[in-house]
């Protein structure tokens, strides 16, 4: 390998501009740089989310001592040498800014030698200012260190995201490439835990399963398609596996990570119906195409790519993922969307806090009721009312025995799981003449039945239609009971205590979180190096919902910055009561229908449920009769 400087007219053409804006910028440009150098073992580790220690160590062919004093130079690199090798590019580097960029902004060390020499180089740089090259006894690679990242630019040290944040940028950059590379063994070391591991085997399926586990691998579906110049492999999920957003989504392209919104659409479109909203499968697709047909050079990161006909490869890869999705001759395609509630690993985003419901939408009650001492007292039931009030509403766990959960379970209803939701003003409103109802009024609507056994339709003692969501009016009611629980939340201890296998990142918001998890019910612990254990959970949710509820409850605490106690109690309460509310689907008595009204009337916010969506909603008798031209 032989470094050169690159002439002005090459160097003009090269859309090259700031390569280090965070640590994973940093950690991909030298990662990049050791795959890059042929190593099929290379090491990361980082230290404070890597503003404080980063280094790379590989077993490439390295560099001489020539060549490693100009690698620090602008511009100097071995992967091109004239503009026209940008057509033909193999490496995923090619500008030779990176490693002068990074070196003029940390405390930069490289040590190298090349296979051949009895001794390697290492070069000190400080804040661009070459300090110290020397002849020194290495292995024989490269290894870099960057520590005190932006010590000299304080400016932009001050818009990094806390040390988690950006420890989880890195993680999941090395995540793709270990599944874009797997022939490399990659090891990730964060804050001096062993976070990431692949066998370098070059085995996709066993980069895959060594990240993510057996649950996730088991449900692997291949894809293999080829099609004149274009050929793409690789695997994709079933339906029943999904999350709600593309961070496990890779797309490869000539062996380069690159992100694509004609490939996603193209995902999108052949898993159609098969998926709830805003759900997204496990996809990794490597992608071979004919160098000439794109252009790598847009921008600096690298990340995105022109292709000279989309079309095609839009059809290309929808109809790899429809042929590795279709079903065998004795299955039927639904047989592949398998209800959330049962058995779909599905991670949410985060809940967002309960908001004020929009003027467009007439609420059952307004925002000065806003205390349950405001209410009037809820009227009394009869004994054989309060027991069913207890199965239907509030399912508990006693030492000896389980209440059953006295509905049918159907598909959950999409909308309840949309936690940045908002009450849609597109809903067809009409006008009032009496928005506001007293609590009297509220407390006496006089259920009729159900809509789609999703709808609560009620009458009320003065007239007019409300139409209530039976979910989320259930959901607000269940927040409320959880939230009046200043102590430990009402447990069932598990007979079986269920083993999760989880990533780096849940395992330290559980070290961190721990005790506060307790309280609200979940009892768990550190099992081994990459696995919890769950020995309790609240009372008031089915044992089958136990870890989608927990897992969705980390992924929610992972997109909050720095949450605040009250924030991680919000989260959890309002997980923990979206999925112990009845759903979408349950068939109600006219009985039921009246406890819910009841005790909705009874809560602090009944307006929303926890996640801002409106629980009631009501047409006035004038409403009813403008709509059917009654009244001009």
């Amino acid at each position: 390998m032989t470094i050169h400087i690159l002439d002005d007219v090459t160097v003009d053409k090269i859309a090259a501009g700031e390569v280090v804006e965070r640590p994973a910028s940093v950690i991909k440009e030298l990662v990049e740089n050791s795959i890059d150098a042929q190593a099929d073992k290379i090491e990361i580790e980082i230290m404070a989310g890597g503003t404080s220690f980063m280094r790379v160590t590989d077993n490439g062919i390295g560099m001489d001592n020539k060549n490693a004093r100009l690698c620090i130079l602008r511009h100097a690199t071995s992967k091109i040498q004239q503009v026209d090798d940008l057509m033909e590019i193999n490496t995923l580097g090619f500008r030779g800014e990176a490693l002068p960029s990074i070196a003029a902004v940390s405390r930069f060390c490289l040590m190298t030698r090349p296979k051949d020499a009895d001794l390697g180089t290492v070069i000190k740089v400080n804040g661009g200012r070459t300090d110290e090259i020397e002849d020194v006894g290495c292995n024989i690679g490269t290894t870099i260190k960057v520590e005190d990242l932006f010590f000299n630019v304080p400016a932009r040290k001050k818009f990094l995201k806390t040390t988690t944040t950006e420890a989880n940028k890195i993680n999941d950059f090395i995540i793709k490439l270990a599944f874009s590379k797997p022939h490399i063994a990659f090891k990730l070391i964060n804050n001096n835990k062993m976070t990431i591991t692949t066998p370098g085997n070059n085995s996709l399926y066993d980069a895959i399963e060594c990240i993510y586990g057996t649950k996730v691998s088991e449900e692997l579906l291949p894809v293999e398609y080829i099609d004149e110049d274009i050929k793409i492999t690789g695997f994709i999920t079933k339906p029943a596996i999904i999350r709600s957003s593309r961070s496990w989504q890779t797309l490869i392209v000539n062996g380069r990570i690159i992100t694509s919104r004609v490939i996603y659409k193209a995902i999108d479109n052949a898993y159609h119906s098969l998926l709830p909203k805003s759900g997204y499968p496990f996809v990794v697709l490597n992608i071979e195409l004919d160098k000439r047909t794109i252009d790598i050079n847009v921008h600096p990161q690298k990340a995105e790519v022109k292709f000279e006909d989309e079309s095609r490869l839009f059809k290309a890869v929808y109809t790899a993922i429809l042929e590795a999705i279709k079903p065998s001759n004795n299955q039927q395609l639904s047989d592949f969307a398998v209800p959330i509630a049962d058995k779909a690993l599905h991670i949410e985003e985060k809940p967002s806090i309960p908001q004020k419901i929009t003027p467009k939408q007439t609420p059952l009650f307004t925002a000065n009721h806003s205390t349950s001492s405001e209410f009037s007292p809820k009227p009394k039931q009869s004994m054989q009312d309060f027991h069913t009030a207890q199965e239907i509403l509030h399912p508990s766990i006693t030492t000896t025995s389980i209440k059953e959960n006295t509905f049918n379970q159907v598909k959950e209803d999409k909308a309840s799981f949309d936690f940045s939701a908002e009450p849609d003003n597109n809903t067809p409103q009409m006008k009032s003449n009496s928005c506001e109802v007293d609590v009297k009024e509220a407390s006496n609507l006089i259920p009729i039945g159900q809509i789609d056994a999703c709808f609560i339709v009620a009458q009320g003692p003065n007239g007019g239609m409300y139409i209530i969501d039976q979910h989320a009016a259930h959901e607000r009611i269940l927040y409320d009971k959880f939230a009046k629980q200043t102590d430990k939340i009402a447990v069932q201890p598990l007979l079986v205590h269920l083993f999760l296998d989880v990533g780096s990142q849940e395992i330290d918001l559980v070290e961190k979180y721990q005790q506060t998890l307790y309280e609200l019910g979940f009892n768990v612990e550190l099992a081994g190096q990459n696995q919890i254990r769950l020995k309790e959970i609240p009372a008031d949710i089915k044992e089958s919902d136990a870890e989608p509820i927990f897992r969705e409850i980390l992924h929610s605490l992972m997109q909050l910055h720095a949450p605040t106690p009250q924030e991680i109690r919000h989260s959890c309460l309002a997980m923990t009561a979206c999925k112990a509310a009845i759903k979408a689907g349950d068939i109600l008595n006219i009985t039921q229908m009246k406890i819910i009204l009841n005790e909705l009337a009874h809560t602090t916010l009944p307006y929303t449920c926890p996640h801002g969506r409106p629980t009631i909603i009501k047409f006035s008798t004038y409403d009813l009769e403008k709509m059917f031209k009654r009244v001009q």
